[in-house]
């Protein structure tokens, strides 16, 4: 009979491989995705001169689940040419204490104005991911270990990605590919078969803005994501704008969650923004929620009416 000490352990396993391996869906998820896009789209971009746009993000999955993932990330991007912008990220990435995974991108986009009001941008993006697995510690109920966690893992990859996005003063739609590489975090050793494979990820985005009043704006926003061997994922969230004050709304993840939302401008620059995360699959049986916290400035914007971003700028969609 297997030994309750090994329960720990056997379900931080099972956490690891159903991120790697089941879904095949190892990039993070997010929730306030349409504030973290150009994480997402190397070709995002708000082609507003004299602003650069930073912002940070906090997610932790699955709360009291053993080996819930915890993902964080830092972005920023401005104009930095006629045409040109440019942008900075960095993903960090874990899964309990046995997966960390840390990405560095650049990304350089090309906007084309296509109409009085209009723009279209490509992106490409370039970077590096440092993935290291730490199995010290596992306990296994059989007297020979798994050789699948025979070894820890460190190891580097090169990334590549692109993207284009076309956007005007109420909407944007958005379609990328962030990662065209595909790498093996365990490859196939003594007769081992590969698993851990980095599949390439799809996304498509949009939304729109509609002017229910002069105080009240609703939001709506959608992302679908493919990637080979598992079924296509879809967000949809819809958020109301009040007063360019606050803001708030739900969200549904297919098949996966239920979300709600809220955000509250600090000052014209500064917004920080909440969201929580309701499992409705049965891995909800074993967790809390999924907490995911934003927080975003613009250095150099108008502190005008206008400044807020909402009817020039799809950043704040």
């Amino acid at each position: 009979m297997m030994k309750k000490r090994n329960i720990k352990q056997i379900l931080l396993a099972a956490v690891f491989f159903a991120s790697a391996m089941a879904t095949a869906q190892q990039d993070p998820q997010y929730t306030h995705y349409m504030y973290n896009m150009s994480v997402i789209n190397p070709g995002y971009a708000t082609d507003t001169p004299g602003v650069i746009n930073v912002g940070g993000l906090y997610r932790t999955q699955w709360v009291g689940a053993v080996g819930a993932p915890k993902t964080v990330n830092v972005f920023g991007h401005a104009p930095v040419g006629k045409r040109l912008e440019a942008g900075l990220s960095i993903v960090s990435d874990e899964i309990g204490d046995v997966v960390k995974e840390n990405n560095l991108y650049a990304d350089i986009a090309y906007v084309i104005p296509t109409g009085e009001s209009t723009k279209i941008s490509f992106g490409v993006k370039a970077g590096i991911t440092f993935f290291n697995a730490d199995f010290n510690g596992f306990q296994y109920s059989d007297t020979t270990p798994d050789p699948a966690f025979a070894e820890n893992i460190n190891q580097t990859f090169p990334n590549l990605g692109v993207g284009a996005f076309y956007f005007g003063e109420q909407y944007y739609i958005g379609l990328s590919a962030p990662n065209l590489l595909r790498t093996k975090h365990l490859e196939r050793q003594n007769a081992i078969a590969t698993i851990g494979v980095e599949e390439i990820h799809y996304f498509f985005t949009g939304g729109y803005v509609f002017n229910v009043s002069d105080r009240l704006k609703l939001k709506p926003a959608f992302m679908a994501k493919a990637v080979s061997g598992a079924p296509v994922s879809l967000d949809v969230t819809a958020n109301m704008l009040y007063n360019s004050f606050i803001e708030f709304g739900v969200g549904y993840r297919m098949d996966d969650s239920v979300a709600g939302l809220v955000g509250v401008y600090v000052t014209p620059a500064l917004r920080i923004g909440y969201s929580y995360d309701y499992t409705l699959t049965n891995l909800g049986n074993f967790n809390s929620g999924t907490h995911e916290f934003f927080l975003l400035y613009d250095i150099g914007s108008d502190t005008g009416a206008k400044g807020k971003g909402y009817d020039k700028s799809p950043r704040f969609f």
